[in-house]
């Protein structure tokens, strides 16, 4: 399991230690905002674009190659802008990259539940939870050190040799998993799939979970600067995010696996958190920044194992990869979604009710998840009446 770990670890630091950095560092390259959201949109676009499709891959061909390719290209694409040094090249990197995470992320996560059993899947998810938040604090902090220490290409160049590194680590660790036999699929048996509560509900609480993630770090630094905070406790208050996030998760997936926490209790529990410390970013001062860091915290790191492990337990085997591809799409369209709503909210009327408008979503979809839950619950008494004898 730990080069899975080590390959999230991979992918949240690659995305966000360069991200962190982009703006500071690489000025030759970086001529204006509009060239910077170009520079960021390539890796998460290429994410939404290609994860469905490497997902789908690695069900057909085997999940390990598809990790070990996708490794080895996050290091060829690092590796070249640490030869070329050029402005283009950074841009070739960059979607290199991003391509590169879109195969070995839903490869890594669907070996994750291939090599533990159905009783292990919520402390296997909360694990690998945990190590990639840990890539998402250390990305910043460390990417920004090595920067400072040798610009991009210093950064780049570690980025290359952790791809290569974990790629011969997983060659070595990881077992070969083959691919099981599937059934033929249509496009309509797919779209029923992906239609299923069973599917769309822990999506969509991954997608309001990463929403809340992302605008909590990058907003909750706006809120601190306006209550005339320095650069040192705002960055702290992120810190604790990502802290809360990554303590949270194991001790989630242990919960779930022995029976203590159900996952429609926990996602529903994890959304209102996550709505919860929305609304106390609406306080001023340092006290609402905190409540707010260690609440969406809290929530993000209940509602991602949890949401992953019951994607998990509702899909074939067989169809792993693909289902992890299209989960992490919806993460990746919350990723984007959540700032968007919360700046677009702001630019019309103030930053707080743009926390207002993503905390009423989250606290909505609440209800969305006990529907599910009820229907659910009504198919299964359906079925029971079905089964049973008419004289019974």
């Amino acid at each position: 399991m730990w080069p899975l770990y080590a390959a999230g670890f991979t992918t949240a630091f690659g995305a966000h230690g360069i991200a962190a950095n982009l703006g500071g560092a690489g000025r030759d390259a970086v001529t204006s905002l509009l060239v910077l959201g170009g520079l960021l949109a390539l890796y998460d676009g290429a994410e939404v674009l290609l994860k469905p499709v490497f997902g789908t891959i690695a069900d057909r061909v085997g999940a390990r190659p598809v990790l070990l390719g996708g490794l080895v290209g996050f290091a060829v694409a690092s590796a070249v802008y640490v030869l070329a040094d050029s402005p283009g090249w950074l841009w070739a990197a960059r979607l290199g990259q991003g391509a590169a995470a879109s195969a070995f992320s839903p490869a890594a996560s669907a070996l994750v539940s291939r090599l533990n059993p159905a009783a292990k899947q919520g402390r296997a998810f909360g694990s690998y939870g945990f190590y990639k938040s840990i890539g998402y604090t250390l990305g910043p902090l460390l990417g920004g050190v090595l920067v400072w220490a040798g610009g991009l290409r210093l950064l780049f160049t570690v980025l290359a040799v952790l791809g290569a590194a974990v790629a011969v680590w997983a060659l070595v660790a990881v077992p070969v998993v083959p691919p099981l036999p599937r059934a033929r699929q249509t496009v309509l048996d797919l779209a029923r799939r992906l239609a299923d509560p069973a599917f769309l509900v822990p999506t969509a609480a991954l997608a309001g979970a990463t929403a809340a993630l992302s605008v909590g770090v990058g907003f909750l630094p706006v809120s601190g600067r306006v209550a005339g905070l320095g650069t040192v406790a705002t960055g702290a208050a992120v810190s604790v995010l990502a802290a809360c996030a990554a303590a949270v998760q194991p001790r989630a997936g242990r919960a779930l696996d022995a029976g203590r926490l159900g996952a429609r209790t926990g996602l529903t529990a994890g959304l209102l958190l996550a709505a919860a410390g929305l609304a106390c970013a609406m306080l001023p001062g340092l006290a609402g920044v905190l409540l707010a860091a260690v609440l969406i915290g809290v929530g993000t790191g209940l509602i991602t194992p949890l949401g992953f492990a019951a994607l998990a337990s509702a899909t074939p085997p067989e169809r792993l990869g693909q289902t992890m591809g299209a989960a992490e799409l919806g993460r990746e369209l919350g990723d984007a979604g959540g700032p968007l709503l919360v700046a677009a909210v702001a630019t019309t009327a103030t930053l707080t009710y743009g926390y207002a408008a993503l905390a009423a979503v989250l606290a909505g979809g609440t209800a969305v998840v006990a529907a599910a839950g009820a229907r659910r619950a009504r198919r299964g008494d359906e079925k029971a009446d079905v089964g049973r004898a008419p004289g019974g």
